[in-house]
Formats: C-alpha cells, sequence, structure tokens
C-alpha cells in the first residue's frame, strides 16, 4: 500500500515537469510522432519490449529479477539509440516520455526518485512489473541548435546538454557502461529536502548532517559533493568544471570530505554487519538495536558489540541478567519503594547466595546501563571538551625484550612528555605512538577528578535519579554503579576515542602534507629545449652519466671514476662529452659522494675549465631513482640499458620535465614525507595517487606524443584505458580531435567526460599531418559527431548479420581541442566567440585577448554567463582556454632548479648570515631548507608566519613547499650534530 502515494505522486510530477518544458525547444512534427510510437508507455503496464530482440519472461519466486538489456528503436533521421533498460519491481516509474527526454528531460526529483529506489524488489507485487530506464549522461540528450552550459543554472530541473555522439546505433551496447543523471552537474541551491541523501545502509543518522559537522562544510555543498562521487566523477573534473557546485572548494578539502564520507559509509556497513550477526545468534533487542544504529565512529561500535562477540564470555552485567536480577536493577530506578533485595536469594546458586552477590549483580547491570545511555555519553563527552584533559608519555619499563639504546635517544623528548590534548601538535602525537609500538614508552590520557565528580552528580540529580524515595542502601548501589560504570567501562572509552581521534587527526594532516610536498614537487617548473648531463654520483663503482637530448632522448652514456685519483683525466672525457653535444647543464643526483662530485664541478666550473661553454648545475633529489631503474617499466623504456646508467638519464629528465618523470615513481618513494610508514598505507596511497591525476590532468597531456605512463593518470583513465589509447594511436595515426577518443576499446560515455578536458591535440602536429593523408584516412566508421566537434558527416549503410547505420565521418581538428574548454562546452565558446567577433584561429593570440578583455568591460562577466545560459565559473573556463597561448603551461609561473656554479662549506657558516636557499622538504614541526652546505638546514614552524608568506606571487598551498627559494638567516649552528637552525626572511 505504501507505493501507491508514491505512484500518484511521480506521476503528477511528470505532468507538471511536461507541461513546463513543453516549450523549450522544438522537434519536428515527424521526429514527435516517431518518438511518441516507438517510446511511450505507462507505469502501470509492462514496458514494450523491442520488436528485433524480445526478452523472454523468467518468473523466479523469491530471488531479484536479474537486469536485462533492451533496445528501443527511435527512428529520428539517421540516428538510433540504445537505451538501457532494468527490471525494477519496487518503485513505479513515472510515465517516461522520450519525447519529453529530448526535449529537457523530467525534474530532478523523478529521477532522484528512479536512482535512489533499488532496493526490496522482490517484496513488490509479482503482477506487477516496472522498468526504469537508465540514461547515459549523452543518452539523455539529442543535439538541438542551442546546447546548455557545462554546469546551467538550474531552477528545479536538469538541463541536458545533448550530444548524439554517445548513441549506439542500431544495437545493444555491449556492456553495462558506468553513466551519470546529470551531465551538467546539480543544482547550486536544491529544494528544501534536497540535502537528505539516502544511502545504501541507513542509520539514526543524517550522512550530509553529519558529514557537514566533522568538515565544517555547508549542507547544500556537502550534498553536492556526495551525488557527485555517486555519479563516480574524479576530482580534477569537479574541481575545474563544476566549481560551482563545490563552492570553491580545493582539492584538498575535497579529499578530505570523501575520506570522511568513506569512514562514515564503512561504520555503517560494520553497523549492519554486526547487527545481522546479533540477531543470527537471538540476541537482538529493540533497545540494542536503536544503539547500535546511533553509533557514528568505530569505537562507539566497538564499545556497544564487545559484549555479543562470538565467544565472548559475557559481561558482568550479562551474566547478572542471566541470573534474573534485571528486574531488581529497573525496580530500584523506577520505585526504589518496592524493591526488597533479600527476597532474591537463592541458597544453592553461585551469584544468589548473598545479599552481597545480589547487590554487586545489580551495580553490574545499572553500570552497563549507564555505559550504554546516548544522553550520559553525550553529556560526559561535552564535559570533557570544557576540561583539561591532558596525554602523558613516560619511559616504559623494558623486561624481556632489550630496546637499542640509539631507539631510546630519538624518544628523549617524550620520555617525561604531558601536554593538553587540545594544545598537542600533530608530528607529537605520531612520534609517541611510534615510541608506544616499538614499546620504548608508556602512553595515558589523564582526566581529572574533578571530571568524574562533575559527572556523577549530574547523574545522581538528572539522569539516573530514582523516581521515588530510596533508602541509604539502595542510594549506596546507585552510587557504587555510577563509580564502577566510570571507571570500568566510561573512562576506557573515552581514552581510546581521544587516542583514536588523535591519531586519526594526525595521520590525515601527515598524509595531506605529503600530499601537497608532491603536488609541489611535481609541479615544479620544467627547463625545456636544453640538453642535459645526469650524474649519478658513487666512490668505488664510479659517477654513471647520461647526456640526453632537449626532447628526453638518450644520446650518450658513460661511467667516470672521479674520487679514485683520476680526477684529472676523467675531467678530460666529461669536457669532450660537453663540447661534442653541445651541454651546459649538469644535473647531479643528491645521493652517496653528492658533496664530493658538487666540489669537483664545481672547483672546474670556477677555473673555467669547460670553456667556451658557460656550464652551470644543480643537485637535484634521486628518491627513488633506484627503484624505477630496475623496474619493468624501466626496462620496458630503456631496454638493453645498466640499471645503474637508468638512474642517470632519470636523474636528467627530472629537471627537464619533472611531472612527467616522477609520476613513473610511486610517490611514496619520492621522499618528501613525514611518518609515512607510521600512517594508514591504504589512505596514503589513495591520497598520493589522487594528487598525481590532480597534477598531471592540470598540466594536461598532448595525446599524440605523451607516454602511456602520464596518460595513465589523466581523471577518468586507468592503465588498460591507457594502453587501449596508445594501441589505438599506433594502429591508427594520431588522434584528430578529440571525438576520436569514443571509438577507443573501453572508453565509455563516462570516461570521456572525465577525461577530455584534459586531454590536448596540438594543431600545428595535427595539421601536418592532415596534408600528408587522403580524405580516406581521416573516415572512421560508427561515430556520432556533432558541428562544434568539426565533422563532416554522410550516411551510409551496411552490416553483415545485423542491419545497423554506419556512418561515414570526414574528421577535421578542431581548434577549441587545444583548450582547456570541455567538449561539453563547445557550443557556449561558439557562441562566446560570435558575441566577441571572433574567430577559432585565433585562439591563444593577443588579438583574441584583446577582444576578450574589452567586451568584458563594456558588458561585464556575470551579464555575459547569464545570455548564454551557463555560470561564471564555466565562462571563466572559456576564457581562459580562448585566451592562453597553445604552448601554456601554468607550471612556468613556479621556480625552476637552483642553478649553482660555486661551492660554501659547513664550515665557512656565521650565525647572523643571510642565504637563499631552496625548500627540501616541509614537515608538522618545520621546513627543511637546502643552502648549498651539504646539510639542510631546519626552520622550525614557528618561524614560518603568514606576513613573510609571498602575497603576490601565486601559492600553491598554504604553506611552502619543496622547490620554493627561500631568502634564510643562521640563528645556530651545531657543527658536531650537523645540526643548523635557521630563521625565514621572506619568500623569493
Amino acid at each position: 500500500m505504501s507505493s501507491l502515494p508514491r505512484r500518484a505522486k511521480v506521476k503528477v510530477q511528470t505532468v507538471v515537469s511536461k507541461d513546463e518544458f513543453s516549450s523549450l525547444s522544438e522537434l519536428s512534427s515527424a521526429s514527435e510522432e516517431d518518438d511518441k510510437e516507438d517510446s511511450a508507455w505507462e507505469p502501470q503496464k509492462k514496458a514494450p519490449r523491442s520488436r528485433k530482440q524480445p526478452v523472454p519472461k523468467e518468473s523466479r519466486p523469491k530471488r531479484v529479477p536479474r537486469v536485462k538489456k533492451t533496445t528501443l528503436q527511435i527512428s529520428d533521421g539517421s540516428e538510433g539509440v540504445a537505451v538501457k533498460e532494468e527490471l525494477n519491481n519496487s518503485v513505479a516509474i513515472a510515465d517516461v516520455d522520450l519525447e519529453d527526454r529530448k526535449n529537457k528531460l523530467d525534474s530532478v526529483k523523478t529521477l532522484k526518485t528512479a536512482k535512489t529506489k533499488r532496493k526490496n524488489s522482490a517484496q513488490s507485487p509479482s503482477g506487477q512489473r516496472t522498468k526504469k530506464l537508465k540514461v547515459d549522461e549523452e543518452t539523455n540528450m539529442v543535439n538541438t541548435a542551442e546546447t546548455p552550459s557545462t554546469s546551467t543554472v538550474w531552477e528545479g530541473a536538469c538541463k541536458k546538454e545533448e550530444n548524439e555522439d554517445d548513441f549506439t546505433f542500431g544495437q545493444s551496447p555491449l556492456k553495462k557502461m558506468k553513466t551519470e543523471t546529470c551531465p551538467q552537474g546539480q543544482p547550486v541551491r536544491f529544494p528544501a529536502n534536497a540535502n537528505s541523501i539516502k544511502e545504501e545502509v541507513e542509520m539514526n543518522w543524517d550522512i550530509v548532517q553529519v558529514l557537514s559537522e566533522r568538515t565544517n562544510i555547508e549542507l547544500w555543498v556537502c550534498a553536492n559533493i556526495i551525488r557527485l562521487f555517486n555519479d563516480d566523477n574524479t576530482i580534477p573534473f569537479i574541481i575545474r568544471y563544476r566549481k560551482e557546485l563545490i563552492n570553491n572548494l580545493d582539492a584538498d578539502s575535497l579529499r578530505e570530505v570523501r575520506q570522511t564520507l568513506e569512514e562514515l559509509r564503512a561504520v555503517a556497513k560494520k553497523v549492519h554487519s554486526t547487527i545481522q550477526k546479533i540477531k543470527k545468534e537471538g540476541k537482538m533487542s529493540e533497545c540494542l538495536l536503536k544503539t547500535l544504529l546511533n553509533c557514528k565512529t568505530f569505537e562507539e561500535l566497538e564499545h556497544v558489540s564487545a559484549p555479543y562477540k562470538t565467544g565472548s564470555k559475557g559481561t558482568k552485567a550479562q551474566r547478572a541478567k542471566q541470573l534474573g536480577l534485571e528486574g531488581a536493577a529497573k525496580i530500584l530506578l523506577e520505585n526504589p519503594g518496592q524493591l526488597n533485595l533479600l527476597s532474591y536469594i537463592r541458597p544453592n546458586i553461585k551469584g544468589l547466595s548473598a545479599l552481597q552477590d545480589i547487590e554487586t549483580g545489580v551495580q553490574h547491570i545499572l553500570a552497563d546501563m549507564i555505559a550504554k545511555d546516548k544522553d550520559t555519553l553525550d553529556f560526559i563527552r561535552k564535559l570533557c571538551q570544557n576540561r583539561y584533559i591532558c596525554i602523558q608519555s613516560s619511559l616504559a619499563k623494558v623486561s624481556s625484550k632489550k630496546v637499542n639504546e640509539k631507539d631510546v635517544d630519538k624518544f628523549l623528548l617524550y620520555q617525561n612528555f604531558s601536554c593538553n590534548i587540545r594544545n598537542i601538535q600533530h608530528h607529537q602525537i605520531l612520534a609517541i605512538n611510534r615510541g608506544e609500538n616499538l614499546k620504548i614508552l608508556t602512553v595515558k590520557v589523564n582526566i581529572s577528578d574533578g571530571v568524574k565528580n562533575e559527572f556523577c552528580r549530574w547523574c545522581i540529580q538528572n539522569r539516573w535519579r530514582p523516581r521515588g524515595f530510596a533508602r541509604p542502601e539502595l542510594m549506596k548501589i546507585l552510587h557504587n554503579s555510577l563509580d564502577d560504570s566510570f571507571k570500568r567501562l566510561i573512562y576506557p572509552l573515552l581514552c581510546r576515542e581521544f587516542r583514536a581521534k588523535l591519531t586519526s587527526d594526525a595521520e590525515k594532516e601527515s598524509v595531506m602534507m605529503f600530499g601537497r610536498n608532491l603536488r609541489q614537487l611535481l609541479l615544479t617548473s620544467p627547463v625545456p629545449g636544453r640538453t642535459m648531463m645526469g650524474v649519478d654520483p658513487g666512490y668505488k663503482h664510479g659517477c654513471k652519466l647520461a647526456i640526453i637530448s632537449p626532447t628526453s632522448q638518450i644520446l650518450h652514456t658513460d661511467v667516470v671514476y672521479l674520487h679514485c685519483g683520476q680526477g684529472f683525466r676523467e675531467a678530460e672525457k666529461i669536457k669532450r662529452l660537453l663540447l661534442n653535444f653541445n651541454c651546459s647543464t649538469v644535473v647531479i643526483g643528491n645521493g652517496t659522494a653528492c658533496r664530493e662530485t658538487e666540489a669537483y664541478f664545481a672547483d672546474l666550473i670556477m677555473k673555467n675549465y669547460f670553456s667556451p661553454l658557460d656550464v652551470v648545475y644543480c643537485i637535484v633529489s634521486e628518491a627513488g631513482a633506484s627503484i624505477y631503474s630496475v623496474s619493468p617499466e624501466a626496462n620496458k623504456e630503456m631496454p638493453g640499458l645498466d640499471p645503474n646508467l637508468r638512474s642517470a638519464v632519470s636523474i636528467a629528465r627530472r629537471v627537464q620535465d619533472p611531472l612527467a618523470e616522477l609520476v613513473k615513481i610511486e610517490p611514496k618513494h619520492i621522499g618528501v614525507g613525514m611518518y609515512q610508514h607510521d600512517v594508514s598505507q591504504t589512505l596514503l596511497k589513495a591520497t598520493l595517487d589522487s594528487v598525481v591525476e590532480e597534477c598531471v590532468s592540470f598540466v594536461g597531456v598532448d595525446i599524440n606524443i605523451c607516454s602511456e605512463v602520464l596518460l595513465r593518470h589523466i581523471a577518468g583513465l586507468n592503465a588498460n584505458r591507457a594502453k587501449s589509447i596508445i594501441e589505438w594511436r599506433e594502429k591508427n595515426g594520431p588522434f584528430v580531435n578529440r571525438e576520436q577518443l569514443k571509438k577507443v576499446k573501453g572508453l565509455g560515455p563516462k570516461s570521456f567526460q572525465q577525461c577530455a578536458g584534459f586531454i590536448r591535440i596540438n594543431q600545428d602536429y595535427i595539421r601536418t599531418f592532415c596534408s600528408q593523408q587522403t580524405e580516406s584516412a581521416g573516415q572512421v566508421q560508427g561515430v556520432a559527431v556533432t558541428s562544434s566537434a568539426g565533422v563532416e558527416v554522410t550516411n551510409e549503410k551496411q552490416g553483415k548479420k545485423k542491419s545497423k547505420t554506419a556512418v561515414n565521418v570526414v574528421l577535421k581538428p578542431n581548434p577549441l581541442d587545444q583548450t582547456c574548454i570541455h567538449p561539453e562546452s563547445y557550443d557556449i565558446a561558439m557562441r562566446f566567440l560570435s558575441f566577441i567577433r571572433g574567430t577559432l584561429y585565433e585562439i591563444g593570440k593577443p588579438e583574441m585577448e584583446q577582444k576578450i578583455n574589452s567586451f568584458l568591460e563594456k558588458e561585464g562577466i556575470e551579464k555575459i554567463a547569464e545570455s548564454l545560459q551557463t555560470t561564471v565559473h564555466t565562462l571563466q573556463v572559456i576564457i581562459d582556454g580562448l585566451s592562453q597561448p597553445e604552448s601554456f603551461d601554468f607550471r612556468t609561473d613556479f621556480d625552476k632548479p637552483d642553478f649553482k656554479r660555486s661551492i660554501v662549506c659547513l664550515e665557512d657558516l656565521q650565525v647572523g648570515t643571510v642565504l637563499t636557499g631552496k625548500v627540501e622538504n616541509a614537515t608538522l614541526f618545520g621546513i627543511f631548507v637546502d643552502i648549498g652546505v651539504g646539510r639542510s638546514g631546519l626552520i622550525p614552524i614557528r618561524n614560518v608566519t603568514e606576513a613573510k608568506l609571498s602575497k603576490t606571487k601565486k601559492r600553491r598551498s598554504l604553506g611552502l613547499g619543496p622547490g620554493e627559494r627561500v631568502e634564510v638567516q643562521v640563528l645556530n649552528i651545531d657543527i658536531p650534530r650537523s645540526r643548523i637552525t635557521l630563521d625565514l626572511i621572506r619568500v623569493l
């Protein structure tokens, strides 16, 4: 009966949406009639089956019907649309009229209802079956004269961009593709009930509300983010093309929200699996079920479910309940005047033989009730927020295993340590945890007696006050219960919660710091157009040399022995190599013998030994180079080359194009983190992979020249899809435009949507290619194309076994494919160009920028966006794409490597000396800076203030990060321990 009102509601809603959108677009009467003939169906009847592919009925009682695929044929000129259908017995879907779908689609609520009601399909009447159309993001649309924007301003309804390129022509899809209900994004502000999102696993708390509280982000933004992630959108895509839906959040904030969301879902999933186990054992009660569904953390769940674990002997309270004392405990609270404990004495039963045993049993039951009461726990948690709670660590008493004395010395600061949990730093928590795991430290959380006394007083006077006069002996039992509950149950729970929260926050901050450092390292400005010599230093086995061309090709490899008494003779060889290849840049790895190798080259440069070349050198981190040199990837890229020489090649390429080289190495081996082995490895890998994806996507790749390794890190792609793209490129020649990506095996509509905006196609290269090819070389079968994609379409026939529509396509380069503009916004870009009287061939030229600026000054960006029916954010992306030069790389705004000609020693430093250096690593306690003396100096975090950070320069994160150049002053020099303390003067 409950589904009837839903049916009526959805039906009314559909009628409204039909009336609302009927006037928004016009179709020919012929296609309207065809649509009505082939696609109209009603919710009360069975959906019509395709005439070509009938699906036999299957009646399988007590089983959820399997998904069946059908094909609806829509005759509209030469186009055929394949729409996936899915059986769903539980929900009566609204009347889906494909004519309305062509116009503008149903309202958000209708689609949301159709998407979220997938479960309980076995509960609906067996005689009635309805079908839910699962529509691809582009399958919901057909071309019209004007296409809405990337993120069209919504007023309670989805406006779909119409793109027929993703349609399947006259055949069923081979597999179930990932789809998106609303390709244009969701409305920035939803209706009143839009913030509530139905999760697969339901709890007594709202996931949007809890997510908002934990991340301090508005409810509507959290709701949007959940929807975007549910639709399998990637972080780079959301950040660039759905910015208005997330209120301009940055990538780090978005990753934090996703991590918190995954944690909440993991808790909900574990709660429900725990409920099923307890139900199976027959121990479930209504009160326990409610308590479990209220759990928001793993610690709460563990506290509630521990007594019911399989193999558990049961708690003291459970054993008392088995003796029949639960009734006495309830009477003590509800009607203490009628309680007679003597009546419960049973001399022959253990636990009931004496009055003291009965009092103890009642006490245990009351303590358990208090410790699991939601209001009581909420009060004590709130009380602790306003009181002094400290965490203490001390040296452990090592008995069985001897601990290395060097390890003990490392934790000297924490052998008698105490700090308020609200003031403790993240790196201190991680250090304490590491010491505890090594059994060097003992850690405890100290809650003052004042907290306990106030808690007990509140319980007696408010929550657990008996409803009537209680005799002194009964009040004593109640007082003992409160003491027992706090000491035995509540205090350990609070300690676990505090430690878990501190550890979780510290791990997250450590991972986020690692991510920020990695981002800044990957976005180091490249040094293109130079021939470089990479040097992998060494003593006994010599220094490995590799000379690479400006296009990263290996020109020469060699080994020289600089530190074995042969330095002068080897200098001749090095000079000859530099002169032969006209190489004036030397890149030295910072590993073993780096200092000596640097001194060797600096001495030769100061003597002008390499004249007429003006040689400079720089030091670069070689972290991960050795691991990469023996990897299968390196073996495939440089077959037959000695692994030691591969390291030298990698070192040189790290300066030439840091991003392209560093993505080949597993991020955690790059060496810019802190406590990376102590944090969750799953979280670390997910975050670092996401950062790499973000960097590669935002920089963009030229699909016709990039490597497979680089391509797999683009948003929406993976190793298999990248391999398929490379194979397609090798087989069919270079990609002429982005539309051809849809022909690559395994690249569905969703993947294309996510990756298309980050893939570039160099127009000069394509024009050269097209001029050398015949017209037939550009023909591709089965691709539907639009005018904005720069494609001409001619119709042909044919199929062997099945009749299907084949399309002969003459592909043309599209200048928009070299920009950051997403294909879904091409129509808006073309209309904007017509507004400013510009052409596609002016993209990236000064005249285009001049036209855009003058038009913006005249009209204003908000007014232009409104007239184009798009958002300001989408229009800004279009403006950036049209005005940026063809070879634009935003990494050029950032720091380049620090090239040097001379060297300074540690002994040369004096307190007060002002130096320039480059940030090597950033941690939670300070910044390590390479000042060219062979040992990094540390700027304590207290010396890095907002006033000292650059305001005019574009910043990549809130603090300093690897690669940034700074001016510092020496505060202290500890030569025996090789420690240098610095003060930050300014960021250069």
